[in-house]
């Protein structure tokens, strides 16, 4: 009997072309000129462009191109100076993400990188991007945009009036309070403007509209919180309660080294939300049950008054993240149901 041939071997499939690497971006932000750098030049160049609308849009033009393996844009947060090209690159669905220049310092230190140019920094961006992963941005409206200016500039003309008030009341000379009354009248004058054009805003988007009423139905949540996490916590509802806390600034941080437990503190975050969560919290305690419940608790186990306070104001915000999160209204919540018929 014959045997069978045996089987012909398999031609391997020719390879493919190797994927190509991830590239990331680096951009450090001037006053007057924006620096390039790329993670797949060999050469580390750094292309300089005017911090201008032309310069901007040549950046976009550059990017473009490479935005099938663009992996990230890093950007460090310059007061308003990087909000046109962050802006644009968003305006063209590229991936930005906005980093503290604080934490980037820190990073290019542990790096071993101790000079500092606008051409290292870019460089050094790309290495923050490769290392931390940082958080990509969202596409903002145009109405976020002018509502967290608007709420910004009221913040900083109610730091002025308070200014102004604590000046004249030591003030003497009628002459002076005369003049110190008049900044005031303007300053309040400018407030109510501000306060129009805010309330403009909410009212005519859907999405504001309902997040402030959802808010504001929560004992202790004023308008000025709603609009306040509206314009500066845009992560309100989609992240969980620890990371939200950190977002706010009201999360512990461990200080343990072996066997020494240290102090938990609170540290970071965005210093707007955190002042303006602080006053809320303080008009919970008198007028929101479940606040007010959970620093009773506390303080029967002994917690010092600002502890209890700092962990008041985490609660506060981690029910209102749920309520944002799930789309229910204060009355809904299961902490506010199961107080309400407990004995």
């Amino acid at each position: 009997m014959n045997n069978p041939p045996p089987p012909a071997a398999a031609t391997p499939a020719p390879a493919g072309p190797a994927p190509a690497e991830p590239l990331y971006v680096g951009i450090d932000v001037a006053k007057d000129k924006l620096d390039l750098a790329r993670s797949d030049d060999d050469d580390d160049r750094v292309l300089t462009f005017p911090n201008d609308p032309d310069g901007i849009a040549a950046v976009v033009r550059l990017l473009l191109p490479l935005r099938p393996r663009l992996r990230l844009i890093v950007i460090e947060s310059t007061g308003s100076l990087h909000r046109p090209l962050q802006d644009a690159l968003l305006e063209h669905d590229l991936p930005v993400a906005l980093v503290n220049p604080a934490r980037v310092r820190y990073f290019a230190k542990g790096m071993g990188i101790s000079a500092k140019t606008d051409h290292i920094d870019a460089r050094v961006l790309i290495l923050f991007g490769q290392k931390a992963s940082p958080r990509l941005l969202d596409r903002r409206s145009r109405d976020h945009a002018e509502l967290r200016d608007l709420v910004a500039c009221r913040r900083q003309l109610i730091a002025t009036r308070t200014q102004q008030l604590n000046r004249r009341g030591s003030t003497i000379s009628k002459a002076a309070r005369a003049s110190l009354d008049a900044v005031l009248r303007t300053l309040d004058a400018q407030v109510a403007r501000l306060d129009r054009r805010i309330r403009a805003i909410i009212d005519a988007d859907d999405e504001f509209r309902h997040l402030d009423r959802l808010l504001q139905g929560v004992p202790g949540v004023g308008p000025t919180l709603s609009i306040t996490l509206a314009a500066d916590l845009r992560e309100l509802g989609t992240t969980d309660r620890q990371r939200v806390g950190a977002l706010a600034g009201v999360a512990p941080f461990p200080d343990d080294s072996g066997t020494i437990r240290g102090r938990r503190a609170i540290r970071g975050g965005r210093a707007a939300v955190r002042n303006t969560l602080y006053m809320a919290t303080l008009a919970a305690l008198r007028c929101n049950p479940v606040i007010r419940a959970f620093s009773a608790r506390l303080k029967a186990a002994g917690k010092p008054s600002k502890v209890r306070i700092v962990a008041c104001m985490r609660k506060l915000l981690t029910l209102l993240n749920a309520m944002v999160r799930d789309r229910l209204t204060w009355d809904q919540l299961d902490v506010v149901k199961k107080l309400a018929i407990a004995p």
